[in-house]
């Protein structure tokens, strides 16, 4: 009996093995599908290791970053940030008359004349190319009215002279007209370069150095504030950037100034060259216009009177008849 009750006892405190259905794929490999490979043969023995194929990566890759690049960028856009304030902050200042700016004597005085005379050419221009449709049109309409005149001269006889006179004077003018237009238009294509090109040319150096002299108004302007303020040691490191900001910025204004100057007086000779002869051209195309249209119109006329004062062109009256 005692030997019996150790035995339960042994049976009751050894825990039962749990049954398992799930099993790894490595473990439950089918040997009848993968059957071990047996090389009977002499197996060669090399320094060489054998060659691993890599297999491909799957789902998303991190890329690692350039760090030097980043900062770079963001110091890029730092100062960009701080240049722009302080221009905007000058513009500002100088719109509302809180702040002072710089003003050069001999170049302002000349951009204000460029930008006024640049108006009035671009006036002139639209003038002038105006006239030229118009004349175009107006040639065309007389070129058709000559042609109804010409009409009428011959299935009328008794008005062939009246008519003839006409048709000639209203063809005349209207192929006159049309060498008029072509000048005018030559005048206004012309025109249209130097304003649209040549000047506008210069109105671009004219707007970098408008914004360059901001800049340097606004280094200027930051300089002596800082001059004016207490000196320690955070403020002096950058009292001496800023001084060496503005003598920079200084150079910069300097050389664009000397730049537009010289240009500018290049501009000046080739637009006086350009109008003396545009102007010129223009003039001799109207005398000539205006000569040739006033001697035509003289011999027409004198040639009319003379077919109208013959007795035999004028047919009597039927009461006279009668």
């Amino acid at each position: 009996m005692e030997g019996e009750q150790i035995e339960a006892i042994k049976d009751e405190d050894t825990p039962e093995e749990p049954k398992c259905n799930h099993s790894s794929p490595e473990a439950t490999a089918a040997p009848s599908e993968f059957p071990p490979e047996v090389n009977s043969g002499p197996v060669e023995q090399t320094g060489e290791l054998p060659v691993t194929p890599l297999k491909p990566l799957s789902g998303p890759v991190i890329i690692p970053g350039n760090k030097n690049q980043a900062s770079e960028k963001l110091e890029r856009i730092r100062k960009w940030s701080i240049i722009t304030y302080k221009c905007t902050k000058q513009t500002l200042s100088e719109k509302f008359g809180l702040g002072s700016h710089t003003v050069d004597l001999e170049l302002e005085p000349r951009l204000e004349v460029l930008k006024e005379n640049r108006l009035r050419y671009s006036h002139m221009t639209k003038l002038a190319q105006t006239l030229a449709n118009q004349l175009a049109q107006f040639t065309v309409t007389q070129k058709s009215l000559g042609d109804a005149f010409t009409d009428l001269s011959l299935k009328s006889p008794t008005l062939h002279v009246e008519f003839g006179m006409n048709a000639d004077a209203q063809k005349f003018l209207s192929k006159n007209g049309e060498t008029l237009t072509m000048a005018i238009n030559a005048f206004s294509s012309n025109m249209n370069t130097l304003v649209n090109k040549t000047i506008e040319d210069t109105m671009i150096n004219v707007k970098q150095y408008e914004t360059t002299r901001v800049a340097y108004d606004a280094y200027r302007v930051n300089l002596e504030e800082l001059n004016l303020g207490p000196r320690d040691a955070v403020t002096l490191p950058k009292l001496e950037q800023a001084q060496i900001d503005f003598q920079s910025q200084k150079e910069k204004y300097q050389k664009i100034r000397d730049d537009l100057s010289v240009k500018m007086k290049l501009l000046e000779e080739n637009k006086v060259k350009v109008l003396h002869n545009q102007l010129w051209l223009l003039h001799s195309a109207v005398a000539a216009h205006s000569s040739s249209c006033h001697h035509f119109m003289d011999q027409n006329t004198q040639q009319a009177n003379k077919q109208l004062s013959n007795p035999t062109m004028v047919p009597p009256s039927w009461l006279e008849e009668s």
